[in-house]
């Protein structure tokens, strides 16, 4: 006896190549969103540094703050420990966001994520090397919180060409205006220009971000 066998057949019905490509760009954008969800917090944790961490150093210099004024070493050790913990923060949920994720992304992720401390501590190397040839305090105070901007936003930059983010495009350019700009106004002053445009550019930054993460949810 010979039995007639079919295979079964499949309720749901194939997909035509536009339904295809929708559902791909769908999980496209979800991995976007996914990759990118953490960034606003990163953006906050740097804004309240930046902001609290170069008021402090204001306060911290003759002719500064002019409603108070702290020890110096104080301010260092404030500011210190804001960029400590920010850097920290920042690589948690920077390995978070990377996650089980494979392929070209992570490896992106890897190098600007391993790019951040090394050209940090290029500059910092350069900014000792200028003080052993004989750079006095004062342009030190110019330089290192100068060359640190021009960090920041060169690698918001990257991350900008990276994930095609016009929020870290703007970022960057507003940081590098903050970094060229605050050395005109001398010490000082100079770093109140940093709270106030830096950390205030990445505080706006992190509000704009999240409202925009939020809208491509829905």
């Amino acid at each position: 006896m010979t039995t007639n066998s079919t295979p079964p057949v499949d309720d749901e019905p194939l997909q035509s190549p536009d339904e295809a490509l929708a559902l791909l760009r769908v999980q496209q954008s979800a991995l976007e969103r996914d990759q990118l969800s953490g960034i606003p917090w990163i953006l906050a944790v740097w804004g309240v540094a930046w902001g609290v961490g170069f008021l402090a150093l204001w306060s911290g210099y003759e002719g500064g703050n002019p409603w108070f004024q702290i020890p110096l070493a104080v301010a260092a050790v404030i500011f210190g420990a804001l960029l400590i913990g920010s850097i920290a923060i920042s690589a948690v949920i920077g390995m978070r966001l990377n996650r089980g994720v494979r392929g070209p992304s992570n490896f992106s992720g890897a190098v600007y994520g391993i790019a951040w401390p090394v050209v940090s501590l290029g500059a910092y190397l350069i900014g000792v090397a200028l003080a052993l040839g004989g750079m006095d305090s004062t342009l030190q105070s110019l330089y290192f919180p100068a060359i640190y901007a021009l960090v920041a936003g060169a690698m918001y930059l990257m991350g900008a060409a990276l994930w095609r983010s016009i929020d870290q495009l703007v970022l960057g350019a507003v940081i590098i205006v903050a970094g060229t700009v605050a050395p005109f106004f001398g010490a000082p002053t100079n770093n109140l220009v940093m709270a106030v445009l830096g950390g205030g550019a990445f505080l706006v930054a992190a509000i704009v971000m999240r409202a925009s993460l939020s809208r491509r949810a829905r």
